[in-house]
């Protein structure tokens, strides 16, 4: 018997749950798009969206997922051959520092592992030796959304001062923005890149580049630039058509528009305090199953671990059962354990993630932590007792 019947729940780590509101703002006629109320709207978008990652810079949107924004990125601020330190902390870095590899840049990786952040001082030692200031920029993840890592932003930038060091800053925010706290001005941070599908609980199709000024100084001498990734016609368009490099994405800015206006009437501030809450109370459920059992998070200090996604190992085949079980009987879908080992290997079923991202209350969290409870205890997986209790009292403000 199945009691799966009802209103599914999507606890993936993105695209998130898309609310009613979002949904309806979208479900509308195509509108005029060369003027009217999809015209006028577009530059209120731009400042709320600014607000959220708490900048006076510059913004380019993209009709793309967050791999476009990656590509939009290098090829804004890069020439063929320069170099680019990547500070990789699970598998996300990775994907970026491909999208530069294409581009003809030269990569020099440091892979901090899959379950640790950025080693401060690691990255001081390699930036001191450079003297010459070969490293042209430095990327990272605020929050790897495989690892669930949640890195140290300010550090970094840090070590780049006290070295006088001059590389491009880059930062990517998919999985964080909305979310995490990210104020980017404040930390410092050259140049970020944000998608619309987590945080911003909106469908996946675009994708955000913000930089500074300094930012914009590389573009000055970037030969991988071409005319549909320049960032500086949308940045700042002569025409409503550049925003966008062409046709604008209607429907998706209806849904935008809808988002940001629930972010603005729920409060930035009340936005993160809820994800930190609700964060709060999915740990400490594991941390009671974990007591007995093979359930573990990937990270282990939870002043490291994203308030958006947290990543488990509990075991081959565990993972993927568990997966199963709940999509089959509870209406809850949880993500695939990704970039721990290479699919091929079995041992890649025993990892799966739960977002508690954009969207979510308390009945969407406690709910998921009790399928959970279910599926361990059908399977006959060892666990510890009181993790819901835990969970709830958390929420309670216990």
């Amino acid at each position: 018997m199945s009691l799966a019947n009802g209103r599914e729940y999507l606890a993936i780590p993105g695209p998130s749950v898309m609310p009613d509101r979002v949904l309806r703002a979208m479900h509308r006629a195509a509108p005029n798009i060369y003027e009217g109320a999809i015209v006028d709207e577009v530059a209120g978008i731009a400042a709320d969206l600014k607000k959220v990652a708490k900048t006076e810079g510059n913004l380019a949107i993209y009709i793309a997922n967050g791999h476009g924004a990656w590509e939009a990125a290098m090829a804004n601020t890069h020439s063929r051959g320069d170099l680019c330190l990547v500070l990789a902390t699970g598998r996300f870095a990775l994907g970026w520092s491909m999208h530069a590899e294409g581009l003809g840049i030269e990569l020099d990786v440091m892979d901090f592992g899959k379950s640790s952040d950025v080693d401060l001082e690691k990255v001081a030692e390699r930036i001191a030796a450079d003297t010459e200031h070969r490293i042209k920029s430095v990327i990272v993840v605020h929050v790897d959304t495989a690892s669930s890592v949640r890195n140290d932003i300010p550090g970094i930038r840090r070590v780049l001062d006290e070295a006088g060091h001059p590389a491009l800053f880059m930062v990517d925010c998919i999985a964080s923005l909305a979310c995490d706290d990210f104020p980017m001005d404040e930390w410092g941070v050259d140049l970020m890149v944000a998608a619309c599908q987590k945080g911003l609980m909106t469908p996946p199709g675009l994708s955000f580049v913000f930089f500074n000024e300094k930012a914009d100084r590389f573009r000055d001498n970037a030969n991988c630039v071409t005319t549909y990734w320049d960032w500086r016609p949308r940045a700042w368009p002569q025409e409503f058509y550049q925003y966008f490099g062409g046709t604008a994405p209607t429907h998706h800015l209806f849904g935008l528009r809808a988002a940001l206006d629930m972010i603005n009437e729920e409060g930035l501030d009340q936005v993160f305090a809820r994800h930190a809450t609700l964060a709060r109370a999915v740990w400490s459920a594991f941390d009671a199953w974990g007591t007995e059992g093979p359930l573990k998070m990937n990270i282990a200090d939870a002043s490291k671990r994203s308030n958006a996604v947290t990543a488990l190992s509990i075991g081959a085949p565990y993972g993927n059962d568990v997966r199963k079980w709940v999509e089959a009987n509870a209406g809850v879908t949880l993500g695939l354990g990704i970039g721990m080992v290479d699919r091929s290997n079995p041992s890649s079923h025993g990892f799966f993630r739960i977002a508690h991202m954009g969207h979510v209350n308390t009945q969407m969290v406690l709910g998921a932590l009790g399928a959970l409870e279910a599926a361990l205890t059908a399977l006959e997986i060892p666990h510890g007792k009181g993790a819901l209790e835990a969970a709830a009292a958390i929420c309670a403000g216990r």
